[in-house]
């Protein structure tokens, strides 16, 4: 939004129009250096294994891997992905006191038709050969299906923003499902789920019953595509998961789906007897 151009405007005065300081105008994020990057790349692939893994066991595993590691780089580093260990706690998604919390709707309900659900998995960090990127994607429950999905290299709002705007041009869910993350409980993020008219849920405090149920979906994106390419740029990385996308939507198979794919599951046109064939989730306490 800043015009570095502009003649007649100087950067101070744009800045203060714009209610930024200078200071975090001309501020460039420093990167990772190399070792930190290579630290960060081990802990993903052992989260990915272990998700149940805190910051002491992860930096006893990297010990074990020769790294001999201090536990509070470990936090830092597991705190930059935007990971933390799931286990019966409160949760640790970032939230924001001053955002409203929606209750859980989602308790003893059976999800047995598509849109009827949908779900923002928890944003997942992605590797590349330098640097990082944060992957997000929107999920319909009941068929698996990976209605939207967005890259980007901060945890700010904004691609979440873009993901949902996607999700919802395909079709309105009765019920979206997020946790207490700070992006999804931004008035921008819920007041475009309300305009629509979609029931907001979000997962309560020690829900992580519910988080090891969207972690398969990451799971599998990264143990059939990113662990298996170095992607060297941010636009390699978006035109691969477009492409791996495609595949799960379209050519994967589900056991859990009859051996159906995600997108005959989402598309088909059922009767009641005949949503039978495929088993509902029951969401229970």
């Amino acid at each position: 939004m800043i015009d570095t151009g502009n003649i007649v405007l100087p950067i101070t005065i744009q800045c203060r129009l714009l209610n930024l300081s200078r200071s975090s105008y001309y501020y460039r994020l420093q990167p990772e250096n190399e070792l930190n990057l290579r630290l960060m790349g081990l802990i993903d692939e052992q989260y990915t294994k272990h998700p149940f893994y805190g910051a002491r066991q992860m930096t006893e595993s990297l010990r074990r891997q020769g790294y001999w590691v201090n536990h509070k780089r470990i936090e830092r580093l597991m705190r930059k992905m935007g990971i933390m260990a799931i286990y019966p706690k409160p949760r640790t998604s970032i939230k924001d006191d001053s955002h409203k919390i929606y209750p859980y709707l989602l308790r003893d309900l059976p999800i047995t038709y598509p849109n009827q659900v949908r779900q923002l998995p928890d944003i997942t960090y992605v590797r590349m050969y330098h640097g990082f990127l944060y992957l997000i994607a929107i999920m319909d429950w009941f068929s698996r299906y990976v209605l939207s999905w967005e890259l980007s290299n901060t945890l700010d709002v904004h691609f979440c923003l873009e993901a949902l705007h996607r999700a919802l041009k395909s079709a309105k869910p009765e019920i979206f499902n997020t946790d207490q993350g700070s992006q999804f409980t931004s008035g921008a993020f819920t007041g475009l789920l309300e305009q629509n008219n979609v029931r907001i849920s979000m997962d309560g405090r020690g829900r992580f019953f519910d988080n090891i149920f969207i972690e398969r979906l990451w799971r599998t994106v990264k143990y059939e595509e990113i662990y298996l390419h170095d992607y060297q740029n941010g636009a390699e990385a978006y035109f691969a998961l477009d492409k791996y996308f495609r595949f799960y939507n379209e050519e994967r198979f589900h056991s859990s789906l009859d051996y159906q794919t995600p997108g005959e599951v989402y598309y088909a046109q059922r009767s009641p007897m005949e949503n039978m064939l495929v088993s509902p989730i029951l969401i229970n306490n």
